[in-house]
């Protein structure tokens, strides 16, 4: 059963699309916070008609720029991501003049962003975009959350949010002692940095191992 605070927010945002404008909602929090799961979860809500989801992780560096560079030790980082394009991409979904928009995804099956995967028509009034640092106070960062109506936090339990981000590293390849490393070390440097940015949140949103 959905939270009480789900509960509002979903009831809040079906009030907000009977307006017929296009709404752009961001979904932020640490990695393993369930940002996809959440972004999924309320796409399958209002159907796909009326919701596409759109990832940040489709603007990650392609591995032939970050390879042989200290980036790679830092994949995921702030600095990993092409944020002109992802500032770009939201101003034409903002905009909502072309008849369809085609957003990148990122594949984890490969590691690479995959261009022009996700088709955003302009008939779909909710766009829900999820990545970490929707709220960072950057002056580029800053740029993407004018474009956001709305940005909702997830406040995940620590242990089950590492545990989620551990799992996940294994399944995409990486064994558990490397994958474990990788969670407490670059993943949870990002956590750090995100959390002080949940001030800036519309929402919080708690997500644990009963939200569904």
């Amino acid at each position: 059963m959905d939270s009480p605070e789900v509960q509002q927010a979903l009831a809040a945002l079906r009030h907000r699309l009977d307006g017929g404008r296009r709404t752009v909602l961001g979904i932020t929090g640490a990695p393993g916070s369930g940002k996809s799961t959440f972004a999924d979860r309320l796409q399958r809500e209002f159907g796909p008609d009326l919701a596409v989801v759109v990832p940040m992780d489709g603007f990650h560096l392609g591995n032939a720029i970050i390879d042989c560079t200290p980036l790679r030790q830092r994949k995921g980082a702030m600095d990993t991501f092409d944020v002109g394009g992802y500032l770009s991409l939201l101003r034409r979904l903002v905009r909502r003049d072309e008849a369809v928009v085609y957003a990148p995804e990122f594949r984890r099956t490969l590691d690479e962003p995959v261009a022009a995967s996700i088709a955003v028509p302009a008939s779909v009034p909710l766009v829900i975009t999820e990545g970490n640092y929707l709220l960072v106070e950057t002056p580029e960062w800053k740029d993407v959350r004018a474009q956001l109506d709305e940005v909702w936090f997830m406040d995940t339990p620590p242990a089950l949010r590492l545990a989620r981000l551990v799992d996940r590293h294994v399944e995409f390849g990486m064994e558990r002692t490397a994958a474990e490393a990788w969670a407490t070390g670059p993943d949870e440097a990002n956590a750090v940095m995100i959390a002080a940015t949940r001030r800036g949140a519309d929402r919080i949103i708690p997500w644990g191992q009963d939200a569904g």
